[in-house]
Parts: structure tokens; sequence; C-alpha cells
């Protein structure tokens, strides 16, 4: 079998005959074992994310038809699960049933072996590399192919790998001959979901991010609840909005059987108004109905021990993420508190007061760390054990040197937590996540971080998470392989792992149109996030100043979105999974209309100045201006009318699918209010027109549109 080591971007080199790489191959040196990038080594194969430690191709196949699955030694639930997984992908591309054996089994085999125990899922201490718990080893050969893992794990992610490998199709369809030995860069690779600051997943939503997550080989799923998760004796917190503990149960269980530690991110001090906001807790606050727990009342301790006490027995994992940033109102209770207190102090009684709880009850403790970095003579005070989560979500110091530096003083062990920016967007900003995430873990692994959570918040309460898939991809990838991440092509080598070949060129153009056109936007709307900002006004002196300098931005969105849009139809039409498409879909039809939706402003006012400083004659009037602008068929003001209307139940239908009805209408009255703002301005037109005559003078367009 011919040696060839994939760790780099895929490239071509037709001048070279096949002899020649081989000979070049062969003698090359090995540096370590982050080896040499050869970007030509998967020539006429499939690529796969995330890219195997090693991999050596050869250059005959192994038909899959014909082949059956085989489990050695005492398979466990988790091993059968695996296999069974194996059977689906290959039988589903085969066109024919590849069927498991769990006994002795005759014709061409892929035999899988579990060598240790089963460690279906990551516990503290934890190290990765060749020899750990997750490690595996694959071989293909024209005969059959066997797999080797210490841990059921080990043997999963082989899975996943050998699933991306298949080549061909039906009769055609057949695996490459070929060995790899894997193994993670990073013992903890995690993802978080905000359940809490807008809409609330279902049960099944989060289990089909879980399934998603495993194929890129994540193995932590962080759910963030502020108070989204119910506790028994709170019946008046978020009883619409949130997850039953029988629904947590369940999706715990279903991590589980993917090698995933579902692990419970709480709030403990701050970013608790859903519980302060209801009467008989405000006093628990460091004001009335206030954000932040008072860490001097004697009645907090009392609820956060049986908050701890439920929560551990809900959740199995042996971590726990206690949250504790961005204490706002720290000062405040600081001077309510007396002058003895310090905000250092209130943070860490209440740091140590929940770590504690969580300890008593075995757990390892996991902690935002910007209050810590903010206050770096506690850390010396932190209580022992604690991990702290570093965060920052941009990269304009790609050391991260103040979110690191007193960390790594101090030897506080800890992980990194990049964050997917499409929280306040109207379309993920992949350019910034890509570029968070590579030099967020490149610090990481300088610093010595346990691992990587790459984080998805919700804040703007819009957010359809369908959009992030590709960036939640992006991150957990990027945590297992070791070897950079190829960004360059990352969403060409997505596409082509998602999606059949003849849909995966458009996909992946759709998802680079998208993020251009994201990028276009911001560069027009300035500080503002452009989910923000798509319901502002757009005659709002600030906001129509900075669309008016700028319309070839807003020229190049529109372009950029229309031309993802029709890319998105198309895959559509060629029988692309709608799940992870008609998100984007709506995501790009929301760019254009934002677009337009500032691009009309400046061309109003061009033609509203056309007319002269008084009011032209009936017929120049109808004609430049009124049947234009005013008129209810195919003019400028009903075009907006009837964009937003039309997008309006097709983001409905997509909210529907991932999350529950909860603040579904409090999120739909912006889309309403955006409606009532254009027909309230078309009306405040017509009334000018059908009040004013000819030789009236003209007042500024602008002045119109703002009395309406």
């Amino acid at each position: 079998m011919v040696a060839i080591i994939q760790s780099g971007p895929r490239k071509t080199w037709a001048s070279l005959r096949r002899r020649r790489v081989v000979r070049w191959l062969l003698c090359a040196p090995i540096l370590g074992w982050a080896f040499l990038i050869s970007a030509w080594a998967i020539a006429g194969h499939n690529v796969l994310l995330p890219q195997p430690q090693q991999i050596h191709y050869g250059v005959r196949q192994l038909r899959i038809r014909g082949l059956s699955i085989r489990l050695v030694g005492e398979p466990s639930i988790e091993d059968r699960f695996a296999a069974e997984q194996l059977s689906s992908c290959l039988s589903d591309v085969a066109k024919e049933p590849v069927h498991v054996s769990l006994g002795e089994a005759s014709g061409k085999l892929i035999v899988l072996r579990r060598t240790g125990e089963v460690s279906a899922l990551p516990l503290p201490g934890e190290q990765p590399g060749p020899e750990s718990r997750e490690a595996y080893t694959l071989k293909v050969t024209p005969d059959g192919g066997t797999v080797q893992a210490t841990s059921s794990a080990g043997l999963f992610y082989a899975v996943q790998t050998l699933c991306q490998l298949i080549e061909g199709n039906a009769a055609e369809a057949s695996l490459p001959e070929v060995e790899v030995q894997d193994w993670p860069s990073l013992a903890y690779r995690g993802t978080m979901i905000d359940i809490s600051h807008g809409p609330l997943p279902k049960e099944d939503e989060i289990k089909r991010q879980l399934d998603f997550l495993s194929r890129w080989k994540s193995n932590q799923y962080y759910l963030y609840s502020e108070d989204s998760i119910e506790l028994r004796g709170y019946p008046l917190v978020n009883p619409e909005g949130r997850l039953a503990q029988d629904e947590v149960r369940r999706i715990v269980a279903y991590g589980r059987e993917r090698h995933i530690d579902v692990i419970p991110n709480l709030d403990l001090y701050a970013h608790q108004h859903d519980l302060f906001r209801v009467e008989e807790y405000s006093e628990l606050s460091d004001e009335p109905h206030g954000t932040e727990f008072d860490p001097g009342n004697p009645k907090v301790l009392l609820l956060l021990a049986d908050w701890a006490s439920q929560l551990a027995d809900l959740f199995p994992s042996p971590f726990v993420h206690i949250g504790l940033d961005e204490t706002f109102q720290i000062e405040q209770a600081t001077r309510s508190a007396g002058t003895a207190a310090t905000p250092s102090a209130l943070f860490v009684k209440q740091l140590t007061t929940v770590t504690r709880l969580f300890q008593e009850r075995g757990k390892h403790v996991i902690a935002f760390g910007d209050i810590m970095v903010k206050y770096p003579q506690i850390i010396p005070d932190l209580p022992p054990g604690l991990i702290a989560a570093a965060w920052y979500y941009t990269s304009e110091d790609p050391t991260y040197k103040r979110w690191l530096a007193p960390l790594i003083a101090n030897h506080v062990p800890h992980i990194v937590e990049s964050g997917v920016m499409s929280y306040d967007n109207i379309a993920p900003d992949f350019n910034t996540t890509f570029e968070n995430i590579d030099t967020f873990l490149a610090a990481g692994r300088r610093s010595g971080a346990l691992g990587l959570v790459n984080t998805v918040w919700a804040d703007d309460g819009q957010l359809l998470f369908r959009m992030s898939l590709p960036a939640m991809a992006y991150g957990a990838a990027a945590a297992w392989q070791h070897a950079p991440m190829d960004r360059a092509n990352f969403f060409t080598n997505y596409a082509h792992v998602m999606y059949p070949a003849t849909i995966a060129t458009d996909v992946a153009a759709a998802l680079r149109n998208m993020s251009e056109a994201e990028t276009d936007l911001q560069k027009v709307l300035g500080d503002e996030f452009t989910q923000f900002a798509l319901w502002n006004d757009p005659f709002f002196p600030v906001y129509l100043k900075e669309a008016m300098q700028d319309q070839g931005h807003l020229r190049q969105t529109r372009l950029l979105a229309e031309d993802s849009a029709i890319r998105l139809y198309h895959a559509l039409a060629s029988g692309a999974d709608p799940t992870t498409l008609n998100s984007l879909l709506v995501g790009a039809r929301l760019l254009d209309y934002a677009g337009q939706k500032f691009q009309t402003p400046s061309e109003l006012i061009e033609l509203w100045r056309r007319n002269g400083t008084t009011r032209p004659d009936a017929d120049r009037w109808w004609n430049e201006w009124e049947s234009q602008i005013v008129h209810q068929d195919h003019s400028r003001i009903v075009d907006l009318m009837d964009a937003i209307t039309e997008l309006r139940p097709l983001y409905r239908a997509e909210w529907l699918e991932e999350y529950s009805p909860y603040r579904l209408d409090s999120a739909l009255g912006r889309w309403d209010s955006e409606y009532e703002y254009w027909r309230k301005f078309q009306q405040r037109l017509r009334e000018f027109s059908d009040s004013s005559h000819e030789g009236d003078v003209l007042p500024p367009l602008e002045r119109l549109a703002q009395e309406h």
C-alpha cells in the first residue's frame, strides 16, 4: 500500500506522474506527528472532516455490495449502535442492505473490535493523543476492513470516518484501500446552545443537533439555561419556556448513544431576571426585579442548594458549568452591602458557594473567566479544582492575552470558548466566526487549554439555529484535528460531506455568498448588528446618512444574497434535505430585503428632488412619483410591504420546525411592525398627495417620513 499523508488543504499536481509522486513521498521527511502538508495526497478521494491525523491510501477498492459488518468479542449497546450506524450509511449508498453480525459470518467483512472498556463519555483528567480513549485505527483492503479502538467512542468515531470515505453509488459504491490512525488533538470538544435568551428549541431539534455534532466527533454539548429547565417547586418560573425534566433525561440518553456528554451550562450569579421578575423571588436579587443574586441574602443559599441537588440528579455528567459571567450590577451590590464589601469579594463569595454546592455532589465545576481576569487579584482565592472558561468572540488580539495570561500565570486549568457570530446578525458572520475559532484555538493550544467549546447564543430572539450548522461543524472539526482548518475551502469541503456532489457546489456557493453579503451589509449599518439594525427606521438621520454614503455595498449585499437564494432553490429542487437549507433560504432572502430596505430611502429622496421645490403638474406628479412610489401595484413602498409579508410565514414555519411557540409572537411583532411602518409611510404620502396641489412647496421627504 502506498503511504500518503493527508493533513492540509487540497490542491492538484496534474503535471507530476504517479511514480514521481510516490518516489518523492517515500523520501520526504516526517516532521514529528504534525506531518508535512501534502495537499495533493487525497486527489481522487473524498475530503474528510475533521482530517485524520494519519491516512495512507492505496490504489484499489473494496466494493460495498456483498459486505457484512461483524462485531467481535462481547459488544456493548454502544458498540451495536456504532455498527448499526455504519450499516445504515453503507446501505444507503449501496442501495442494498449491509447486515450486522454478532457471530461468525461469511464473505467479505468489516470487523469492529473494541479492546478496552466501553468508556462512552469523556471523564475529568482525560488526555488527547494516539493513546487516548477516543483514538482508533481502521484498515480497508479489497478483501475487507478492520476497525479497532480502545473504547466504544473510538469505534463510533471510526464509523464516522468510514461513512465519509464512501465513494461511488449503488453497484459502484466502494471504500478506498486505506489505513487510518486517528486521535483527538483536544480531549474536550464541545458546543454550547443557548436556550434562554431567545427561542426554546424543541426536544427533537436538540437531538438533531446532537446527531449533527456527532458527525464531526464532538464529545460535549452544553445546554445553556438561565431558568429554562424545569425544576420541581418553581411552577411560576418560565412555565411556557422550559424543557421538562423528562425531556432533559431523553436528551441526555440520546447524547450518550452518540458519545456526547450533555452538560448543564447555568448562570448562578447574574442573568437571573427570569427568576427575579416573579414577585416571590424578587427579594433574592441585589435590587427589586433585578438580574443578579444578592450573595448576602441567606435565602439565596437555600434556593441554590435546592437547585444544585436537582440539577446534579438530572444531569449525570461529571461536569457542570455554573456561569458567573457579566455581573454588571456587582458595583451596585457592593454599595448596598456596605463599605466593607468589594466587588471582587462578593464575586468570590458567590463563586465559592456555588462551586462547593456542586463539588459536594461529585461535580467538576467550570465557570466563565471574564470576572476572574477583570479582578486578577482574586485568582489565588478561587475554589480548588475550578476550571475557568476563557471566552471572547472576535480576534482583534489573536493572542487573547487579556483573557488567558492571568489564568496561565496562576496555573488555572481552563478551556477556551469561541463564538458563532449569528446571535445578532441576519445571517451568520462566518468570516468573524472562523477567524475567532482558529485564533482562539491556536492560543488555547499554546496556553495548554483542556478543550474548546464553540458557543451559539440567541441574544436577538430572532435567530434560526440551523443557519449556524456550518459554523458548529467548523468548531467541532477544528478541535479534533491537529492541522489548521482549511478555511478557504471549508464551505466546499463541508458541502461535499453533507450533500451529494450534484448539490454540493450550489450549497457551497450559497454559503460563501451569504457570508459575504452579511459582511457587506455590516459595512453599511456601522456598529449595530444587522439583525437589530434591520428593524431601524431607515429615514432616521444617522441611519439614512450611513446608507446614502454606501449604496455600493447595499447593491453588493443584494446581488450576493440573491445568488445565494437562486442556488438554494436549485439545491432544494434537486432533492437536497430542506432541514438544513430552508433556514438558509430565509436568511438569504432577509439579507436581500435588508439591502432593499436601506437602498430605498436614498432612491426615493433622489426621485423626490427631481420634482423640484414645488409640486409639478398632475401628469408628471403621477408618472414620476405617485405611480412609482405610492400606488398599490408595483411601487417601491409596496415592494417592501410585499417582501416582508411574503417572508413572514416562511420565517414562522422555520421557527416552528426548530422551536416551541414560546416567544414566537413576540418575535413576529417585529415583522408586523415592519409592515406597519411601510403601510403608514405609504398612507402619509397619499395624504400629502390628496391635500397638496400643483405649485405647493414640497417639504423635504425626510420630514414627511419622520412625521409618520
